[in-house]
């Protein structure tokens, strides 16, 4: 496109060269000076617009930039026949007209190039044919691209509704949580202002009861001092008769002890006895176990339930512990034998079996291979959204989760086992309590630290079919003295 725009600025449109001393009309058009003396001759209007021309030929100042341009061209003389070929629409090479349109090379040929070694092995088509070929398949791509665009333009109205949807969904819940904390903040403030009333109440007792102490004190000391001052004043009088006189006037029998009694023994200081209890020490405690009976929704409390016969439930279904093996068969000298031996096992749960059973001595000290136990929550989950804890304590092996999506712990590392997929994760601590949340409808599973909240991973677990059970599996250990617990709170 360059090349055609170059030929047309520097080729006269009457002789179809090269400029030769280009000269432009007030039109704007450019021509050989010679050449439009010669059509000016004839006519008095421009060749290419018609415009009227007063001027002649011989007044008109040369155009410098197209001469110097021209001269250029002139310099490169196959140049300037490509342009003026291209202009003619002739082929540059061969000044023949472009008849054929070359498939192989996509370019316009004539009959000369078709047969020239350039072109050999390639396909032709005549331009008007090509020319066809080539609208109609323009044809068929312009109405695919307004398919294309349709589609394009349909995603981006789904993907701005999607945009809208979030907005709208970010601000329910903005709300929702503010309605929640907020709900947390009026519990709160008001246990505060109970406990505040309740320490007033207390102070005002304890000062009651300092006062009236204080009083009778008060009471104590000021007669002191006035029996005080009196027995001065008589112990001033010398004269015996005035002396008894003065002092036994008014007493009854006996009062002289009764005055000169110690009033300290009969008075005692009431000790602040201003307490909260638990409250001074362990108040956001207390407030946080108060505040689990208000909060909704809370944990889910899930009870288990296991068809293994190497496990057992605990009564309330909380907790999940291996059952002894009752028959073990024991290889000695003697060929393979079954011991029997009177057993009884405890767990911590508060559970114990007695009995007999049959056992194997293990002088290595070495652990069996041991194998998986399964067991799921009772109830199931079809819809909304979930949250249970699990205490898996210093339990070597455990699994959580739902079915085909676990955490997993094997007494080395931790790992989220899904459908064909497991992927390692690192841990800082050791959790002891393991959270769960499982959202039915978006399929979002997530694993935290229940001691912390801190969260250890999440998945997509798109494959898990409602409604579904909460899944613990452990692997057998005997004795077990640390079972798998769901917390309730």
């Amino acid at each position: 496109m360059a090349s055609v725009s170059y030929s047309e600025e520097l080729t006269c449109s009457v002789c179809l060269t090269i400029f030769t001393d280009p000269v432009n009309l007030p039109c704007g058009h450019s021509f050989c000076r010679q050449c439009i003396s010669e059509v000016l001759a004839t006519q008095q209007h421009c060749p290419m617009c018609g415009t009227a021309v007063a001027l002649e030929a011989a007044s008109l100042p040369t155009s410098l930039v197209l001469k110097s341009l021209a001269e250029k061209a002139k310099a490169k003389p196959d140049e300037g026949k490509r342009l003026t070929a291209e202009l003619a629409a002739l082929c540059p090479e061969h000044e023949e007209k472009l008849k054929l349109f070359c498939i192989t090379d996509q370019q316009l040929v004539c009959i000369i190039c078709r047969d020239g070694e350039e072109h050999e092995g390639h396909q032709f088509k005549p331009v008007k044919e090509a020319a066809a070929s080539l609208r109609k398949q323009l044809g068929m791509f312009e109405q695919c691209t307004a398919d294309d665009i349709h589609a394009v333009e349909s995603l981006a109205d789904t993907q701005k509704d999607e945009m809208f949807k979030t907005r709208e969904r970010s601000q329910q819940l903005l709300t929702r949580i503010s309605k929640q904390f907020e709900e947390m903040h009026l519990f709160l403030k008001r246990r505060e202002n109970e406990i505040k009333s309740e320490l007033k109440h207390k102070e005002e007792d304890n000062v009651e009861k300092m006062r009236e102490t204080f009083q009778a004190t008060a009471v104590a000391l000021s007669e002191s001092r006035e029996l005080k001052e009196k027995v001065s004043s008589v112990l001033k009088i010398t004269e015996s008769e005035r002396f008894l006189k003065s002092w036994t006037e008014g007493k009854e029998k006996g009062a002289l002890e009764h005055l000169f009694r110690p009033r300290v023994n009969e008075l005692q200081v009431v000790d602040s006895s201003l307490s909260l209890g638990p409250y001074e020490s362990h108040l956001q405690f207390f407030m946080w176990k108060e505040m689990l009976q208000v909060i909704q929704p809370r944990a889910e409390l899930l009870t288990l339930k296991s068809d293994s016969q190497d496990v057992v439930v605990s009564d309330d279904g909380r907790s999940l512990f291996c059952r002894p093996k009752m028959h073990q068969a024991v290889e000695t000298d003697f060929g393979r034998q079954n011991m029997y031996c009177p057993f009884t096992f405890e767990d911590p749960s508060g559970f114990s079996f007695g009995g007999a059973g049959f056992y194997s001595p293990n002088p290595s000290g070495a652990q069996a291979t041991v194998d998986l136990q399964s067991a799921s929550s009772v109830s199931e989950f079809g819809a909304g959204q979930h949250y249970w804890e699990i205490e898996v304590g210093s339990r070597s092996y455990w699994e959580l989760g739902v079915i085909h999506n676990l955490l997993k712990y094997d007494g080395v590392k931790y790992a989220s086992c899904g459908p064909n997929v497991t992927t390692e994760l690192e841990f800082r601590n050791r959790p002891r309590k393991i959270g769960v949340y499982f959202n039915c409808s978006s399929k979002e599973l997530s694993f935290y630290d229940a001691d912390t909240m801190t969260h250890i991973h999440s998945v997509s677990a798109v494959f898990v079919t409602t409604p579904v059970s909460a899944q613990i599996n452990i692997k057998h250990k005997q004795p077990d003295h640390s079972p798998v617990t769901v917390c309730w709170y």
